[in-house]
C-alpha cells in the first residue's frame, strides 16, 4: 500500500510538471503572435512628451516644435511653429512677453505681440494654427531633435526648456505648419479671436451675474 501510494504521488507530480512545462512553452508562442502586422511595436507612438517646466506659478507643458513630414526637415531660413500649453496657478495675472530660441532661430514671433495669462487659468497655444513661430531658422530643424527655448513672463520671469521637434505626421498632421514668409501685419487679434489660442477658466469660476431687469 505504501509503495502504491508513493507511485500515485509520483505520477501526480510528473503530470503537474508536464502541465507547467507546456504552459511555459505556450507563452512565447502567444507572444510571437504579437509580432504580426498589428504588433504594438509597429504602431506609431509619440517619441516622448513635450517639454515641461515652470516659472514661478506659471506651468509650461507639452511644448514642441512642428517639423515637416517624416524624413524631411525645415531648412535653414525657414519657419517652424511652436505649440505649448500654459497655466497660471498664481493669484496674480501674468503675461508671456516673448519667446526666444537662441542658436536656432533669428526670432520667435508671438501672434498678438504678447499672451495674457489670467490668474488660475489655462491658455492653450495648441493650434491648429501656430501662435508662436520660430522665424529665420539658423539651421535645419527635423524630428527627433531638441531645441532650447526661452519663455519670458512679465512677473514669473524667464525659464529655458528643451523642446522636442515632432514630425508633421500621425497625431501632429492635424496642425498647420508655419508659413515660410512673415505675414503682412494686421490688426492685433484679441486672445479669444486667435485661431490657435484657447482660454480655459478654472471650473469653479463663477459665471457672469445677469443684469437685473429694469421692470419689476
Amino acid at each position: 500500500m505504501i509503495r502504491r501510494s508513493g507511485t500515485t504521488v509520483a505520477r501526480r507530480l510528473l503530470k503537474r510538471r508536464l502541465l507547467i512545462s507546456a504552459a511555459a512553452m505556450l507563452v512565447p508562442a502567444l507572444a510571437g503572435c504579437e509580432a504580426g502586422l498589428n504588433a504594438p511595436t509597429l504602431q506609431y507612438h509619440q517619441a516622448g512628451p513635450g517639454g515641461y517646466g515652470s516659472a514661478g506659478p506659471v506651468n509650461i507643458s507639452n511644448a514642441f516644435v512642428l517639423d515637416g513630414p517624416v524624413g524631411s526637415a525645415v531648412p535653414a531660413g525657414g519657419s517652424a511653429g511652436l505649440f505649448v500649453a500654459l497655466y497660471n496657478g498664481g493669484a496674480q495675472n501674468d503675461r508671456l512677453l516673448g519667446v526666444a530660441a537662441p542658436g536656432w532661430a533669428g526670432s520667435v514671433r508671438v501672434t498678438g505681440g504678447t499672451v495674457s495669462l489670467p490668474a488660475n487659468t489655462s491658455v492653450l497655444l495648441t493650434g491648429p494654427q501656430p501662435e508662436l513661430v520660430l522665424s529665420g531658422l539658423t539651421r535645419p530643424v527635423r524630428g527627433g531633435q531638441a531645441i532650447p527655448v526661452i519663455f519670458d513672463f512679465q512677473h514669473a520671469g524667464a525659464v529655458t526648456l528643451m523642446v522636442p521637434v515632432e514630425p508633421h505626421a500621425f497625431y501632429f498632421s492635424q496642425l498647420a505648419q508655419a508659413p515660410t514668409a512673415s505675414p503682412t501685419p494686421t490688426a492685433t487679434p484679441s486672445a479669444s479671436s486667435s485661431p490657435g489660442r484657447k482660454i480655459v477658466p478654472p471650473p469653479h469660476s463663477p459665471s457672469a451675474t445677469p443684469s437685473p431687469s429694469a421692470s419689476r
